[in-house]
């Protein structure tokens, strides 16, 4: 059974708090535990996230749709070249 998904926001929150926790004196272990994740979770998500901000997250995140955005219109138009070389070859 799959658990569920975290929001970059939470995850950014929960690393935080794991930061704290380790400044007061706690492993890593204890900490994840104390905020409700695993350790390796914990390892997963600041190789991903690690050092980030809400600003530069947010930014990732407008970067990450304006990339899907480009892709999906670079594909219609590779197909609307294939489809139109197609036709001038007499291929129809």
């Amino acid at each position: 059974m799959a658990g569920k998904r975290e929001k970059p926001e939470d995850i950014v929150l929960k690393l935080r708090q794991i930061e704290v926790l380790q400044g007061q004196g706690l492993s890593v272990g204890e900490a994840a535990r104390q905020v409700g994740i695993t350790q390796q979770s914990y390892y997963r998500w600041r190789r991903q996230y690690g050092g980030m901000s809400r600003d530069q997250l947010k930014r990732l995140k407008e970067l990450e749709a304006e990339n899907r955005r480009l892709r999906r219109a670079v594909s219609d138009l590779t197909l609307d070249k294939m489809i139109l070389s197609e036709a001038a070859r007499g291929n129809f």
